[in-house]
């Protein structure tokens, strides 16, 4: 169904473009999640941060993200042509006018276009440069400062040898974040290839982790999937790397000393950092901005934005106390501000006299200090003993934001209940809103009151009561995650982990939570990560262990394969220590499967060994799946006879468990091996069954699998376009499942089978898409494939040179992997090359080693 938009035929400028875009998104009604769906369907790529990024900014957007929006928001062939045609012309204008000191529109001057003859840019993200703009909103209370400002950006702005970095100093409650964010918009201009935050929470007791914010921000460059490092040093250099030519700003804030910012310096000479500390970090190099507290008229100021200027007349000696008792803090005033505001009818005297009492009980505190702690206690003290006893409780979370649920779980109570309390502390700004999307609130503690409410647990909560509070939010997690996974139903285990979970939600406040089950996990997948570390910390062993497995799906379906090693190895280590055979064996098992998708047979092979060594307290269950498991690696390494005989075991265990998703895997892997084997029609069979069987229950990711193959085989038979609509189907039903990398699988083969049938043009820009997917998820046997199938994709178009040059690098990859059937293939069009090159004796040369090579091992495979 089409959309009428608006045509772009008269815009004259990219800021123009860039709000006529604004606009058609503005009349889809759509979310920015809705629009990445619809991308999906269509077979393109618009991601939320990119998209947004984009719609930010008034340089002109890359031609593939403005065609995938106006298609997403349902422009037609017709309005997508306008709108290409459009942004040609701009193009042209632009380029055409005198040259500018800075980069032309959408291109820095470091970011050649180096495409090749297929249509790749090598590059992030599939040849766009990401733009992020991390930086949190800007304060519409931020008042005063505006000298600080203003020698902030001089200091920033000053030229030299290499990045600048400027660190801002002060007592905690003094503004720091608050000016480095405004500083941050005001600066923004001045470095438009993005700008970088993070909330170290360097006196949090859980502070960030370089490791941990160089993912983030690597993810924000556009690295994904399994192409994020493992190692820190690995993480450094390319974070680096990425900004070595950009003009970009980076805001480090509430660092606790040097070494916690160390590694996260960019050291490009046209970046500029910005430190936040409560400490003067003097080890640290780099300029100096140390604030101090607000005047007393600035204060004055601060308050009456916040209360109106009739309130604060008509006191006017209670808000000058209110301000000199807090001795110009702003958190402070702004805390004692927010009180007054939640309650019109207090008058200012009642804030100051209390503030004036807490000053003198706590008068062996430096000034600021005691305003802050007085407003803190204050505000506590006044509320209802349920909405402090939430409060407390919330300090327990591990994380910097959260939802309403983790509350509901801490407090044994249902949703509506907890997000009644949640409302009552954002009410008096105890807590603040860290995000809403589609309806849904995150939510973000202070670090002092954090700090104020752990003070109080201490006091107040008994540890037997503290311990069960988070063993129902483990119980919560866990079950939230499995029926997440459940929904989606793309791993072969098929194996619940529900009766792990001692607490969960009703199911009248668990659908709704779960209604777009990625959507969740995307919002919630660093606080399950960190629910399952604390539960770990703590030695809570075969839940924690639980929580990490039940997490397996929805790291492959998001790609996220560095959190998934990083967890369960730390699960793996826990299980082993504490002797739990069932728990190591739930997580070799996810290890094995998550070693095969990064090509790392060996590990594999241990990881899929010691799981079946371990599961047989597990049922059979678990053993089918630690078979299957084992039986895929050897397929892939052409060991065909030890796979045969696993994926046997794991077909009878399957079918002893009814576990039908194992089932169809397994029956599936055999007809894999035929195929290899060129027994074509004997696999067809084998498919089939699988197809049937997946349908029946249900299974799509089977279905897909099932589909996948039979398109293999039509291919294997020359039935090119029964071939074709089977990889089309299946690249259907992957994309409904959000499964990208299931979706890459087939449409990679369905751009060699166009090839074949003469379509040349759709067919290599579908192979161009798969293989920067590739690349993206760190799936080598995915790039080789796709690479050789461009190689034969230039045989066809007459064009030597690149024939070879790609078919070397599929080659290349499949020694790596030690693929030995693929690799066979490979040289075989590898020899063709050589021979429309008329380089006959290089043809003979590499065709003898593809017959020497089928002399030994046979192996690998159709994914």
């Amino acid at each position: 169904m089409t959309t009428l938009l608006p045509a772009p035929g008269s815009v004259r400028t990219s800021a123009e473009f860039v709000a006529l875009l604004r606009t058609v998104k503005a009349m889809s009604g759509l979310s920015y999640r809705a629009l990445e769906r619809n991308a999906r369907r269509a077979g393109g790529h618009l991601p939320v941060s990119t998209l947004a990024s984009a719609l930010n900014r008034d340089s002109l957007p890359s031609e593939d993200l403005v065609l995938t929006l106006v298609r997403a928001c349902g422009g037609d062939q017709e309005t997508v042509a306008e709108w290409a045609k459009a942004r040609s012309a701009l193009v042209l204008r632009e380029s055409s006018a005198p040259a500018a000191d800075g980069p032309g529109p959408g291109r820095p001057p470091h970011l050649p276009e180096d495409r090749t003859e297929d249509g790749l840019q090598d590059q992030v993200a599939g040849g766009r440069q990401l733009v992020p703009c991390l930086l949190p909103a800007d304060l519409s209370l931020f008042v005063g400062r505006e000298n600080d400002v203003a020698e902030a950006c001089r200091l920033l702005g000053e030229a030299g040898p290499g990045p600048v970095t400027l660190v801002v100093t002060g007592p905690a409650g003094v503004g720091k974040t608050a000016f480095a964010v405004h500083t941050g918009h005001v600066l923004a201009s001045r470095f438009p290839d993005g700008q970088l935050y993070v909330d170290l929470r360097g006196f949090s007791d859980e502070p960030a982790d370089p490791f941990t914010v160089l993912g983030a921000f690597l993810r924000a460059l556009g690295v994904s999937g399994g192409t994020v490092p493992l190692e820190l040093t690995d993480r450094i250099h390319l974070y680096r790397s990425l900004l070595a030519q950009r003009r970009m700003l980076v805001v480090l804030d509430n660092a606790a000393d040097a070494l916690q910012v160390r590694d996260l310096m960019p050291s490009g000479p046209h970046c500029a950092t910005i430190v936040t500390s409560r400490t003067t970090l003097g080890d640290m190099g780099g300029r100096r901005l140390p604030l101090g507290v607000l005047d007393s008229e600035t204060g004055l100021f601060l308050l009456r934005k916040m209360l109106g200027l009739d309130r604060t007349s008509a006191e006017s000696d209670s808000a000058r106390s209110i301000v000199q008792t807090c001795g110009g803090l702003p958190l402070a005033i702004w805390v004692a501000g927010a009180r007054l505001a939640a309650r019109p009818h207090w008058p200012l005297a009642k804030v100051a006299h209390a503030l004036a009492d807490e000053q003198r009980k706590l008068d062996e505190l430096a000034v600021g200090h005691i305003a802050v702690r007085a407003s803190l206690e204050l505000t506590y003290q006044a509320m209802p003993p349920t909405t402090r006893h939430a409060l407390c409780m919330l300090t327990m979370l591990p994380g910097s934001d959260f939802a309403a649920w983790p509350l509901a779980a801490l407090l044994d109570v249902d949703l509506p209940e907890a997000e009644a309390l949640l409302d009552d502390l954002v009410e008096v700004h105890l807590l603040e809103i860290a995000s809403v999307d589609a309806g849904a609130f995150r939510y973000r503690l202070h670090d002092l009151v954090r700090l104020l409410g752990r003070e109080r647990v201490e006091d107040e909560i008994q540890p037997e009561e503290r311990a069960a509070a988070l063993t129902r939010l483990l119980g919560a997690s866990l079950h939230l995650a499995d029926r997440a996974a459940d929904t989606l139903s793309v791993d072969f285990l098929g194996i619940s982990q529900a009766e792990l979970a001692a607490w969960r939600l009703s199911p009248k406040d668990t659908d709704p939570l779960l209604a777009d089950p990625l959507a969740w996990f995307n919002d919630e997948r660093e606080f399950l990560i960190d629910v399952a570390a604390q539960a770990l910390d703590r030695g809570v062993v075969a839940p924690a262990v639980g929580l990490a497995t039940a997490l397996t799906t929805l790291f492959q379906v998001g790609s996220y394969f560095d959190d998934w090693e990083r967890l369960q190895n730390w699960a793996l280590k826990a299980a082993l220590h504490a002797d739990d055979r069932p728990s190591a064996a739930k997580v070799h098992r996810c290890l094995g499967e998550l070693t095969t998708i990064l090509d790392r047979y060996p590990e594999a092979l241990e990881h899929f060994e010691q799981a079946l060594l371990l599961a047989e307290g597990l049922g059979p269950a678990y053993r089918a799946s630690a078979a299957a498991g084992l039986a895929y690696v050897h397929r892939l390494l052409g060991h065909y006879s030890e796979a045969v005989g696993h994926f046997q075991s794991s077909l009878e265990l399957a079918r002893s468990a009814a576990n039908v998703n194992c089932e169809v895997y397994a029956a599936n892997g055999i007809g894999v091996i035929d195929l290899e084997q060129g027994r074509v029609e004997a696999a067809m069979e084998r498919f089939t069954e699988c197809l049937e069987v997946s349908r029946a229950a249900g299974y799509r990711p089977g279905e897909a699998q099932a589909l996948r193959c039979l398109g293999q085989s039509h291919r294997a038979l020359g039935a090119f376009p029964a071939a074709a609509d089977c990889f089309r189907r299946a690249a259907s039903i992957s994309d409904d499942l959000g499964d990208r990398l299931g979706a890459t699988h087939a449409t990679c083969w369905l751009g060699d089978v166009l090839v074949r049938q003469g379509l040349q043009g759709e067919g290599r820009r579908l192979l161009a898409t798969s293989l920067w997917r590739y690349r993206e998820f760190g799936n080598l046997w995915g790039e080789a494939a796709t690479l050789y199938a461009l190689a034969e994709a230039q045989l066809a178009a007459g064009r030597a040179v690149p024939a070879r040059q790609r078919a070397e690098a599929a080659v290349g990859l499949w020694r790596q992997i030690g693929s030995s059937t693929w690799l066979a293939v490979g040289l075989d069009t590898l020899a063709k090359a050589h021979a429309l090159a008329d380089d006959i004796e290089g043809a003979k040369r590499v065709q003898a080693e593809a017959a020497a090579v089928r002399q030994g091992a046979p192996g690998s495979a159709c994914t």
